[in-house]
């Protein structure tokens, strides 16, 4: 099948909500609202012999489940889910995995280790003792008292939104080819935007399920946690990208968020050139001026970030002084007051 009749076949416009539109034959799109930006995830079913195997199921919302069983009654042919894979731990990707696999008498939930290790641990550390972690690490961003106060008072959020996953899991890794449908689907695996994300690459069908690894519109959140404060995580995402350029420039992209796209290779030249820009202007503002992390978001963003948003902020942010450091065009230094300040270094 040439790109040309892969793109006449493709849906005009993205699937309502518990609706299931064809992209392939044997391969069908679901679209699930978010309560948080950007207010949709999509959602993948394969064709697997006498059931469907499923990438990715959504977060734990009130109309959730009632969502999903019309996509059931519809959209399946009677058929059931069989096989359920994860992308990666964010709550919009496996929030409604023990659901799914208790709906589906036991369905197996294939993910790479770290994805699930991750989900797990932020499943269970939901105590004080994470909260003031979070505080420590925005204080030490340079985020001011109202803002520390906001996060204490927010408590935790991934349990809101991740129901608890089922206790056992099968893992995938780099490599693996999957038998799907009679075909071969490939895992690929990319870091930044979490760990160890797995993509499914499909060389007969020319398909990727990209996951957040690649998206058409927006640029996938990389960022710093308080987890580990000095990590590099843009360099690990930038890297995985450019591995995906192993993969015919003419694939088809099924992304998390968004529209399914050709045009991969142009894609990833882009985000790259976003980022080096990003790099650039914080390079050229911490060598007019020393700053913190608060101060320069404020270089990165131009519209003021309500509390809701400041903290994906601060984290992108880090990402990209972090990368200079590591780089070792900018030093950090910590401050008597335990603010962390990037400078030029030398």
């Amino acid at each position: 099948m040439t790109p040309r009749s892969v793109e006449s076949l493709l849906p005009e416009t993205p699937p309502a909500p518990g609706e299931v539109k064809e992209i392939l034959p044997g391969l069908r799109w679901v679209r699930m609202p978010l309560p948080f930006p950007p207010r949709h995830v999509n959602l993948w079913l394969i064709e697997d012999g006498a059931g469907w195997f499923l990438v990715d199921c959504g977060a734990q919302t009130d109309d959730a489940a009632g969502l999903w069983e019309r996509v059931f009654a519809a959209g399946l042919g009677g058929r059931p889910v069989t096989r359920l894979m994860v992308t990666h731990f964010h709550p919009d990707h496996v929030g409604f995995a023990g659901w799914m696999a208790q709906r589906w008498g036991g369905a197996p939930l294939l993910m790479t280790r770290a994805e699930w290790l991750q989900a797990r641990l932020l499943r269970l550390d939901a105590g004080e003792d994470m909260i003031e972690q979070q505080i420590a690490w925005a204080r030490r961003a340079g985020c001011a008292e109202d803002y520390l106060r906001f996060l204490a008072g927010r408590g935790p959020l991934y349990v809101r939104a991740v129901l608890p996953l089922p206790r056992q899991y099968r893992r995938i890794a780099a490599g693996d080819s999957l038998r799907i449908g009679g075909r071969a689907w490939t895992v690929l695996t990319g870091s930044g935007h979490a760990p160890e994300m797995a993509c499914l690459h499909c060389a007969e069908l020319g398909v990727l399920i990209s996951a957040d690894q690649i998206l058409p519109r927006i640029t996938p959140h990389v960022g710093v946690q308080a987890t580990e404060p000095d990590a590099d995580p843009l360099a690990d995402f930038l890297a995985s990208n450019e591995r995906l350029l192993s993969l015919p420039p003419d694939t088809l992209v099924l992304p998390s968020h968004g529209e399914p796209f050709h045009g991969l290779h142009r894609r990833v030249g882009a985000i790259a050139a976003h980022h080096a820009g990003r790099l650039e202007a914080l390079r050229d503002a911490c060598a007019a001026s020393p700053l913190n992390a608060m101060e320069a978001a404020k270089v990165l963003f131009s519209r003021p970030l309500d509390h809701r948003a400041l903290g994906a902020g601060i984290a992108e942010t880090l990402a990209h002084l972090n990368r200079l450091v590591a780089a070792g065009e900018l030093v950090r230094e910590i401050g008597a007051d335990g603010v962390a300040v990037h400078r030029r270094a030398g």
